[in-house]
């Protein structure tokens, strides 16, 4: 049937006042159209579902006019009776008129009709209430979601929502799993509401919408013929008769379930975000490609890229891997990986791409070969098979020597450290016989996850090609920290790599030897941030060997040099204290020295790697404001160990080769070259090198650092160009002022699309408060507090790193400790002023703040602070503090309160300062509306502190609106745009 067929769907039961005017109108439209057309087709609908409908309407455009809903109206309208009859035999087609049913007026011969219906049918998920069509019993391991080809498994924040209709998982990795097969429905059952409900979400489908035709009305002869054998079976009559509510679009806000009236603010006009070509708008952002951390071959001539973007149109975020040239701007290949899963390198041209087995119970290595000489894209690249297979489920974090074969991953394994038992002991923990978890010291839960009995556990395997050239792997899975105190302490809470953000930076792999760092295996880990770092043969033969002092804070990212005879990490000083300052410490394993190379540079390095072929060491750390890559040679060793060695400035000061944006992933090459990712407020990652470094370590070393030219960067990827070359997004512009004790502090503005330089335009405004509180905005690319987004939309954003703030140095950094409520505001009040003065443009009277995490408890203090002066028109909180003091003792990192308010919550002095800076001591001073956003799986800021804010607000007769995400942590992507367009608007 051509797509020209024309219909018209009018419903006849969404009337909401059936007025005598209003039937008439409807029946003289019946009847005209019975006039119109040859024939009139009575029918029914099986399974009923308005999107299908639709289609159907939109499939015979120009050819038919269609009626569906409750007949009595329609009956009328054709009359019931000889004598009432609008013409000559409607009243037999009338008096068939029951119930929900439709009329269908066409001209079409009816043999085509018949035939085009009997082929329409729509498979759809069933309701409550039908019968299952087929028995569906859920497998052992990870639940899947088949809506996608290969299914995938469900996120961790649905969990909840799985258990609350009836599956017994447990949280493995992350992914939702079940330690038993669970029969979900049984055939020519009836289903319930969960049933239903589990089988829309696993994407099983078991009723079918179709169109039953049940008689036909020739107007030539008055002639009604019944059609026989398409009528509906009982169950498909039993389904409901409309539609569910369509599930609203993530970046949508969703309706206020309920709320006094007296305290609600006024439903004005709904708020619409601005779309279209040239605007860079919310579902933009979510829709861009994210390219990952280039992963580099042994070669240095390729590199991996992870990449992964979500579509609206089939709600699937697809995954591949751009293969790229590091020598020379050729395109990129791009291969898809349906399945996602991890990549490393195996020989120079060719990688293994590691997915979960079908069973879920192992990981599979497949082998990708690379074909570099090939111009076609679908002729670069070959799979071959798998090459590995890996016991566990869990497998991830892999490394691996192409010179020894010795490939290291993590699991999470029992104490035992057995891979093969996980899913016995699972089973057993599973039929425990009660829901009851027990915890005798912290952390009962951390994150996002309450405690179990498994930790992650490092392993290592030969992984190697024989000699007709099939990769072999050896049998024997070893753990080198097996019958240490490393995975597990008193309660199995040691482990590597560190939970919950751990991963392949938390250890190294030499020819054979791990390094790594794991939590101090006898201090208590909820107040203690200490890690130590320990080194232990891969085989496992011998006990690992500390090489930290035992007196220091966290450790991070430790890494081997090339030599394998000298290890660097990242340290801390202070125990307690997560974001005291990074140092560089190197440990000499021939002359068993550590010593602190960076001990007097104030700034606080993130990431480092040996150079591969000099004595050099290359890092990224923040300085104000960006994320520079650094150079610092490496100093030669100190008769012993020390803090504090006499060393040449060259040795202590890194010198910085990038001066803007935001790098991150950083490797050497051979050669004198680094590889990384740059992304900035205008672009996400794309990879960049930097070559001819031999020429720069040689001027540091002499020196003669005058002598070094701007280093050149070479962009090797443009992944975001094209999206994004008609936004016009906005750099953003940094300034400075004078904030609390005369200290220079920076801000950002970013200007609203359409600002035109001596333009009267007036400007609503939105002020950006950030999270830590030692963080910073950065000139760095963001998928959760993107400022071009609220420009795009015509805000000027202002934002202000204020004292607390990283990248300005350590104590800029530490200046905010005992002192949340002082400092940081005298810092945004200055900076506030300081931006209206310089930006005239902005409406001060239209002015609106949100801020996250710390950034969520300045908008609670500001709300209790009017004297500060913002006159912000609505405020929105985002898993912010709101009772200081409780905090401290329900937060999950316990060491964090007690660093912040120099104690425990309970403890004289930090109980006065808790107390003092509290948002809730304040709430008689609260006026402003507010929106609160939080997810109930924040273990870091429980939900509790949004709902005490929203109690208060409601209380006070604040408009206010709290929105929970059930299966969302402290991080939850924000929804406030609606409600600020309703309070300070574009115009």
């Amino acid at each position: 049937m051509p797509r020209s067929k024309r219909s018209k769907l009018v419903s006849l039961t969404k009337v909401s006042k059936k007025t005598k005017e209003h039937k008439n109108a409807m029946m003289n439209e019946l009847q005209t159209n019975a006039d119109k057309w040859r024939y009139c087709w009575l029918f029914e609908v099986g399974s009923m579902r308005n999107a299908h409908l639709k289609t159907v309407r939109k499939l015979w455009k120009d050819s038919a006019r269609m009626f569906f809903g409750r007949g009595a109206v329609m009956a009328k309208a054709l009359g019931t009776t000889e004598a009432e009859e609008h013409k000559e035999g409607l009243a037999k087609l009338a008096t068939q008129i029951k119930g929900q049913v439709g009329l269908f007026f066409t001209d079409t011969d009816p043999q085509e009709v018949i035939e085009w219906f009997a082929d329409f049918q729509q498979p759809d998920f069933a309701r409550a209430g039908n019968k299952a069509t087929r028995t569906v019993i859920l497998p052992v391991g990870p639940v899947m979601r088949h809506h996608s080809d290969p299914p995938e498994p469900f996120p961790h924040n649905e969990d909840p929502q799985l258990r609350k209709l009836g599956l017994t998982t447990t949280m493995n990795r992350g992914v939702p799993t079940l330690t038993n097969p669970h029969k979900l429905c049984e055939k020519d059952k009836t289903l319930s509401s969960e049933q239903a409900q589990l089988l829309k979400l696993m994407g099983f489908k078991m009723v079918t919408f179709r169109v039953a035709l049940l008689a036909r009305w020739d107007s030539t002869t008055g002639e009604v013929v019944q059609i026989e054998g398409s009528g509906l079976t009982a169950d498909e009559k039993a389904d409901e008769p409309s539609e569910e509510a369509d599930e609203a679009e993530m970046i949508q806000t969703q309706t206020p379930l309920s709320a006094p009236a007296s305290v609600m603010a006024p439903q004005d006009a709904e708020f619409a975000f601005k779309e279209g070509p040239g605007i860079f708008a919310p579902k933009d952002l979510i829709q861009l490609g994210r390219p990952g951390a280039p992963i580099v071959n042994s070669a240095g001539n390729l590199a991996l890229v992870p990449f992964s973007q979500f579509s609206f149109d089939d709600k699937n975020n697809k995954k591949s891997a751009y293969i790229v040239s590091l020598e020379s701007n050729g395109k990129a290949v791009q291969i898809p990986l349906e399945k996602g899963g991890e990549h490393f390198w195996l020989t120079p041209n060719t990688f293994a791409h590691v997915v979960a087995g079908e069973d879920h119970s192992e990981v599979h290595a497949y082998e990708v070969a690379l074909d570099t000489s090939s111009s076609e894209q679908d002729k670069a690249y070959k799979s071959q098979g798998v090459i590995a297979t890996i016991p566990s489920k869990t497998a991830g974090n892999f490394r691996y020597n192409e010179d020894t074969g010795n490939l290291v991953f993590s699991a999470s394994v029992y104490p035992d450290g057995n891979l093969s038992t996980v899913a016995e002991q699972d089973k057993k923990w599973e039929e425990r016989g009660n829901t009851a978890l027990v915890y005798d010291d912290t952390y009962e839960r951390h994150w996002d996850t309450w405690s179990g009995k498994k930790g992650s556990q490092l392993f290592s395997v030969k992984l190697s090609k024989s000699g007709d050239g099939k990769w072999l792997t050896q049998d024997d899975f070893k753990s080198p920290l097996q019958g240490t105190n490393h995975i597990h302490s008193k309660r199995d809470a040691q482990y590597t790599p560190v939970e919950p953000f751990g991963g392949t930076d938390d250890f190294d792999v030499s020819a054979t030897h791990i390094v790594y760092t794991t939590k101090d295996p006898v201090l208590p880990v909820a107040w203690h941030t200490r890690q130590n770092i320990y080194i232990v043969p891969i085989s496992g033969d011998k006990a690992p060997v500390e090489l930290t002092s035992g007196s220091q804070g966290a450790t991070h990212s430790p890494v081997f040099h090339p030599s394998g005879n000298k290890v660097a990490w990242l340290e801390m000083d202070k125990d307690g204290y997560e974001a005291d300052r990074n140092k560089i410490v190197i440990y000499d394993l021939e002359k068993n020295v550590r010593f602190t190379t960076t001990q007097v540079w104030d700034r606080s390095p993130d990431a480092i790697v040996f150079s591969k072929d000099s004595d050099f060491i290359y890092l990224t750390a923040g300085d104000h404001a960006t994320v520079k890559v650094w150079a610092i040679p490496v100093p030669p060793t100190p008769s012993q160990s020390t803090t504090d060695p006499s060393l040449d400035a060259k040795y202590t000061t890194p010198f910085a080769l990038t001066h803007g944006r935001a790098a991150s992933g950083l490797q050497t090459l051979s050669g004198g070259k680094v590889v990384f990712s740059l992304s900035s407020l205008t672009s996400p990652n794309d990879v960049f090198v930097i070559r001819n470094l031999n020429v720069v370590e040689e001027a540091i070393l002499s020196g003669n650092v005058g002598s070094i030219k701007d280093v050149k960067l070479d962009q090797i990827t443009h992944f975001s160009a094209e999206d994004l070359k008609d936004k016009d997004l906005a750099e953003g512009e940094k300034f400075y002022f004078k904030g609390a004790l005369d200290k220079d502090v920076q801000g950002w503005a970013i200007k609203p699309k359409g600002w035109k330089e001596g333009d009267k335009k007036k400007w609503p405004v939105i002020f950006l408060i950030h999270g830590g509180p030692q963080g910073a905005w950065e000139d760095q690319w963001s998928t959760r507090w993107n400022p071009n987004i609220f420009a795009q939309q015509g805000y000027f954003v202002i934002m202000i790193n204020p004292t607390g703030s990283t990248t300005f140095g350590q104590e800029f950094t530490d200046a905010i400790a005992e002192d949340w409520g002082g400092k940081p505001f005298t810092d945004m009040i200055a900076g506030w002023k300081f931006a209206l003065d310089l930006y005239p443009e902005i409406d001060a009277d239209r002015a609106a703040a949100a801020g996250a995490s710390w950034g969520g408890y300045a908008i609670n203090w500001i709300q209790g602070h009017p004297e500060f002066g913002f006159n912000f028109k609505a405020l929105v909180c985002h898993d912010g503090v709101f009772d200081s003091t409780y905090n401290g003792f329900s937060t999950d990192e316990l060491y964090f309160f007690n660093h912040e308010w120099g104690g425990r919550p309970w403890d004289e002095k930090s109980k006065k300062l808790s107390e003092k800076f509290s948002p809730a001591n304040y709430v008689s001073k609260w006026s402003t509306p507010q929106l609160l956003i939080h997810g109930s799986k924040d273990y870091r800021l429980p939900e509790t502190e949004s709902i005490g804010a929203f109690h208060a607000l409601q209380q006070l007769g604040i408009p206010s609106r709290l929105v929970i995400f059930p299966n969302e942590n402290h991080w939850v992507l924000d929804h406030g745009n609606r409600f600020i367009g309703k309070y300070v608007g574009e115009n």
